[in-house]
């Protein structure tokens, strides 16, 4: 949902620096995220006041300004509502740097999945280029280094491991194995239902 504000911003020549513009989109920007409604590889389908912005929000533009986006205390409190709305219908799985500290502190199952930085630069190196997208391998270390410094020092719902959560090093995992070890966690913990 981040994602979306900061390509609708980008969009819209909005300045990224300019929190209360920023702030504003945020509020009126209707955002989806539904089931995947093609197969090219989406895992859902995120639209953004109608427009298909699935793989737009994955551009090296918005990986760039992300992080600054989100450190934005309007950005967050408008979003948190929609955030807590999806999650509370259950039979969900909510990605990101504060679902399990902030948005959902609740949640059944909390999963920390982590990996080297170096892992994570070359993960989304080959999956930019995978998607026709020019970017240089030291393009994306830098991308993401910035963004990890200031999603972990920002003010407003910093990057935290929820003491609750299951963290699981995927450095040298495939994703089947990551898929495998998730599955056994959640089977685990509804057997045991209400641990």
């Amino acid at each position: 949902m981040y994602r979306a504000v900061t390509w609708a911003a980008l969009d819209r020549g909005i300045a990224i620096a300019d929190e209360a513009a920023v702030t504003r989109l945020s509020e009126v920007l209707h955002i989806e995220v539904l089931p995947p409604d093609r197969d090219d590889g989406r895992q859902y389908t995120v639209l953004a006041d109608g427009t298909d912005v699935t793989w737009l929000i994955r551009e090296p533009a918005v990986n760039a300004h992300v992080s600054p986006v989100s450190a934005y205390a309007g950005v967050r409190q408008a979003l948190l509502a929609a955030q807590r709305r999806i999650g509370s219908q259950g039979g969900v799985v909510m990605v990101g740097r504060d679902i399990g500290s902030v948005i959902l502190p609740e949640a059944e199952l909390k999963i920390y999945l982590d990996a080297s930085l170096e892992e994570r630069c070359r993960r989304r190196y080959q999956e930019a280029r995978q998607r026709g997208i020019d970017v240089s391998l030291e393009d994306v270390h830098r991308d993401l280094t910035q963004r990890d410094k200031i999603d972990s020092g920002r003010s407003v719902a910093p990057l935290v491991i929820a003491s609750d959560a299951v963290v699981i090093d995927t450095t040298a995992l495939t994703v089947e194995q990551v898929v495998a070890q998730i599955v056994r966690l959640a089977a685990a913990r509804s057997a045991c239902t209400p641990c």
